[in-house]
């Protein structure tokens, strides 16, 4: 079976299929970063140009690091480095980077469907590295990889996705692929930054941080985007961490073992406080090593791997 889509632009329109080929597809890629030498020859000959029109470190660093253990060319290009901030269009951007013999960009966006956009455009591969509101699949497909090794599955898991869920990307991406994957998904946060037509993803929306605690296996903490909000949606930072806080007090209260995610950069003592970002449960930074792995697989598959070659590709030495 082959991974036939040309981008990545969702989990969206992704099928469970081809969602568990990725997750299966990275297991074998994760094991190069442990090597004393973190490379193999699979992408040699491939350019590929992260087009960043939003602040990242994370995502742009994890995408850098699959790319180069993988062998491409990379170049890293951000709004203030690009012609953007002389009125060039996104489209006339790419084109020229395109003329350039590129093969595949990798963008993140302030405006939900610019990778999409972007895609229908261009004939280079388009990765979607989180767009606006709509999708940060790269970060879904790692949450779900996380999750899968602690477990050995997805199907049946009770996921709680905590806190802003109106401007996350990472919320809808998750929602999307881990109700393929069939486990159950419900969410919480304060009713300005919960959308009413959430329940029609097929969600359930809980009122109490202490409700989603009491019947989830796995919490994913969001961080309250206050760079994306117009007006005040909550009283304040210390009543947020008062009502919707994720604590050791609340844990505790839960009375069973929770595995805690946080897609990063984390508001310590506001959407979580850091005894427990750093406590037992967390598994936050096995999410960022998972990242990397999760990124070399889409680049691999997207090149035109086949997914029963991977460990093969893996074995690979320079």
């Amino acid at each position: 079976m082959l991974f036939n889509r040309k981008h990545l632009l969702g989990l969206e329109e992704l099928t469970a299929e081809e969602i568990q080929m990725i997750l299966d597809t990275a297991v074998p890629f994760k094991e190069i970063s442990e090597r004393q030498i973190k490379k193999v020859p699979v992408l040699r000959g491939k350019t590929i140009v992260n087009l960043f029109f939003e602040p990242s470190t994370r995502t742009r660093t994890s995408f850098e690091f699959a790319e180069k253990r993988l062998s491409a060319d990379t170049i890293n290009i951000s709004t203030s480095q690009s012609s953007v901030v002389k009125g060039e269009t996104l489209v006339d951007t790419a084109r020229n980077l395109e003329a350039m013999k590129i093969d595949m960009v990798v963008i993140r966006h302030g405006a939900s469907g610019a990778p999409r956009f972007l895609s229908e455009r261009i004939d280079s591969n388009v990765i979607n590295a989180g767009d606006g509101w709509h999708e940060h699949p790269t970060q879904g497909l790692l949450d779900m990889l996380t999750m899968r090794e602690r477990f050995g599955r997805l199907a049946g898991l009770k996921v709680g996705i905590i806190g802003d869920i109106t401007h996350s990307r990472v919320a809808r991406s998750n929602i999307w692929g881990l109700r393929k994957m069939g486990a159950e998904v419900g969410v919480c946060g304060p009713p300005t930054l919960v959308p009413g037509h959430v329940r029609e993803l097929g969600v359930k929306v809980y009122p109490r941080v202490e409700d989603v605690l009491a019947e989830c296996d796995v919490i994913n903490v969001l961080r309250i985007q206050l760079e994306r909000m117009q007006s005040n949606m909550f009283p304040s930072l210390q009543e947020y961490n008062r009502i919707y806080g994720v604590t050791t007090r609340r844990l505790r209260a839960a009375g069973h073992d929770i595995l805690i995610l946080h897609p990063g950069p984390m508001n310590r003592g506001v959407e979580i406080d850091s005894d427990v970002a750093d406590g037992p449960q967390q598994v936050i930074l096995k999410q960022v090593t998972n990242g990397v792995a999760i990124r070399m697989a889409v680049l691999f598959l997207l090149a035109g791997g086949k997914p029963a070659g991977a460990a093969e590709a893996a074995s690979m030495r320079e």
